[in-house]
């Protein structure tokens, strides 16, 4: 072989290998057995991969420990369906390095393996984060467009950290009680049909999501002293949440990141700024100094 496909064939080989790792760990941890089964065929899959490039390279590689230790720990934190999900893109790119070395005999096999991955793997993939990922957005939807809006009018009409603080903390917390009451009212009304998906847990998804985003988005007003930079650090927080969990939910369910993503900044600034002169003009009207 030329240097270029040497380099090629040595790169393949420590991505199967790494991937072999990874599989294997992530099989480990599985407590369902047909997805615990799946995975660990995957793994070996990719190690006769690995081998088989060894035998091509006539090269030893050494595997890619911290990629290994990222996504077994990502699917420990975030569920085994997103780290999956990352894995397949990687699978993708792998694919795309493979093309490049069709000519070398014995790839074409590997190739249709690795479509093959894919498929088991998005009939495999399910875990209890994704399954109740509908009650997680509406709390974190509800939280960050009431309570930006909140803080923004409470902003204005007080004009005391402090007691903005306060005032959107106790908010937050019995909207976010409210909240998942009325998500377990709704998912027992629809456990019939979806026996799954346990009201309790919905319930308690939707709050716990809900409470998240409102101490995140109250910290600012505890730590500075200025109203409109705490106002600007909770905004902030509020675009950053919103990023991070659309990322979350584009990867895991396979969609489009940027539209999802400007819709709920868009409607959450937009309530913000709605609310924030709303709150200018009762102070005003009203005549309050606080």
């Amino acid at each position: 072989m030329d240097p270029t496909t040497t380099s090629q064939v040595l790169a393949a080989q420590r991505l199967e290998l790494t991937e072999h790792l990874i599989y294997s760990r992530l099989a480990e941890q599985m407590s369902n057995p047909h997805n615990a089964h799946i995975l660990a065929r995957i793994g070996e899959d990719e190690r006769k991969h690995h081998d088989f490039l060894h035998r091509l390279s006539g090269r030893r590689v050494r595997s890619r420990r911290w990629q290994v230790w990222f996504y077994v720990m990502l699917a420990r934190v975030l569920g085994i369906t997103f780290a999956l999900k990352l894995m397949e893109r990687g699978e993708g790119a792998a694919q795309q390095g493979y093309a490049s070395l069709r000519g070398v005999e014995g790839i074409d096999r590997i190739i249709d393996e690795e479509e093959e991955h894919e498929r088991a793997l998005l009939d495999m993939l399910h875990d209890e984060p994704l399954a109740y990922a509908g009650s997680i957005v509406l709390g974190l939807n509800d939280a960050l467009v009431e309570l930006t809006g909140a803080l923004a009018g409470l902003t204005l009409a007080l004009a005391d950290t402090r007691l903005v603080a306060m005032a959107g903390l106790i908010t937050g917390i019995a909207a976010s009680l409210s909240m998942a009451s009325s998500e377990y009212l709704s998912s027992k009304s629809e456990h019939v049909e979806d026996s799954n998906k346990s009201p309790l847990r919905a319930a308690g998804y939707t709050g716990a999501a809900y409470v998240l985003a409102v101490i995140s988005l109250i910290v600012p007003y505890f730590l500075l002293s200025n109203l409109f930079v705490a106002l600007g650090a909770a905004l902030g927080i509020a675009v950053v949440i919103i990023a991070a969990f659309t990322f979350y939910i584009s990867v895991a369910k396979d969609l489009r990141f940027w539209p999802r993503f400007w819709e709920m900044t868009l409607i959450s600034l937009g309530v913000a700024a709605v609310s924030f002169v709303i709150g200018w003009v009762i102070r005003r009207a009203l005549g309050v100094e606080v």
